[in-house]
């Protein structure tokens, strides 16, 4: 149990210790700007390609496990939309930011270093794919609601040209495909690029997390939706147990491949839960209390994941 709280806490902690300069520290929300950028434009893709560069070319195109977990995370993200339109009287806008919430691990700030952390290199390749497809499908089908609801102006066309543009020319997936191609091509950067890079991974985690911190601790916080709690129940207990029961029905995965993508599924709600509500401003307050309330929640249900992985309690397969 020591080596799983050594494991754990560390990453709640940084989220705490922003948590708790945020509510202290009266600095502006616009301070974050640069810090921001410096994770979402240098940091983390450098994490991203690296852990790409540095996979065979053959692991990465591995298209049943891609389809499997983005299938899974859209089963979710239907599965919130049903309850946030049962419960928001069929507001499709404010219905597609509460999916978000039931749906979208955070995988880009919490996902790489616990996964690895947890579970070593052989993590690298699902982590890089769930990341990857996931956000994919949340970068494309959130707009298209949003368009289909009245929120996005801009038409249905439009809006799916934006849609591409941004797929293309986000830093995480521009990251990634360039990954891709060092891994098809054996390439290997240069020392002085590589050791920069390191520096940039190991910059990676806690920028991210501690910036994840501060965030929450700068949302507003009124009174809980009364979707959040059948939301966040989707997200950290449901996702996580649909992942293995699809990949075990699927089989053929590597044991490392599953705990991955099971670790994944049971993060918290992401940030981008906020972030796309103030962008369409729709549903704020649920997005920034079902992120706040389901990062503290997740304390206990992701320690007692790693519990059970770390001491593999997790079937393999069906019949185990």
């Amino acid at each position: 149990m020591d080596e799983v709280l050594a494991l754990a806490l560390p990453f709640f902690g940084v989220i705490f210790l922003g948590l708790g300069c945020g509510r202290l520290a009266r600095i502006p929300e616009s301070g974050l700007a640069w810090l921001s950028f410096f994770i979402i434009y240098v940091a983390l893709p450098a994490l991203f390609y690296s852990l790409v560069a540095r996979t065979p070319f053959h692991e990465l195109t591995n298209g049943r496990f891609i389809l499997a977990t983005t299938a899974t995370t859209a089963v979710c993200f239907t599965l919130s939309l049903l309850v946030g339109l049962w419960l928001r009287r069929g507001n499709l806008p404010e219905a597609a930011i509460a999916a978000i919430v039931g749906s979208y691990a955070n995988v880009g700030y919490m996902g790489p270093g616990l996964t690895l952390g947890a579970l070593g290199a052989g993590a690298s390749v699902p982590t890089a794919l769930i990341f990857v497809f996931d956000s994919l499908f949340f970068f494309t089908i959130v707009p298209v609601l949003m368009a289909i609801g009245g929120r996005d102006r801009r038409g249905l066309g439009h809006t799916l040209l934006l849609v591409v543009r941004r797929v293309v020319t986000h830093p995480f997936n521009v990251a990634t495909f360039l990954g891709v191609l060092s891994a098809y091509a054996e390439f290997h950067p240069p020392a002085a690029m590589e050791k920069t890079m390191e520096f940039l991974r190991n910059a990676a985690a806690p920028c991210a997390l501690f910036t994840l911190g501060v965030s929450v601790a700068l949302r507003p916080m009124g009174k809980m939706q009364s979707e959040v709690p059948w939301l966040l129940a989707i997200k950290l207990v449901i996702h996580p147990a649909l992942v293995w029961l699809v990949l075990s029905l699927v089989g053929g995965f590597d044991p490392v491949w599953i705990a991955t993508a099971v670790l994944m599924a049971s993060l918290p709600p992401a940030l981008n839960a906020f972030i796309m509500a103030k962008q369409y401003d729709t549903y704020v307050a649920g997005a920034s209390g079902g992120v706040l309330v389901g990062t503290v929640v997740s304390v206990a249900t992701v320690t007692a994941m790693l519990y059970a992985l770390q001491h593999d309690m997790l079937p393999h397969g069906l019949l185990q």
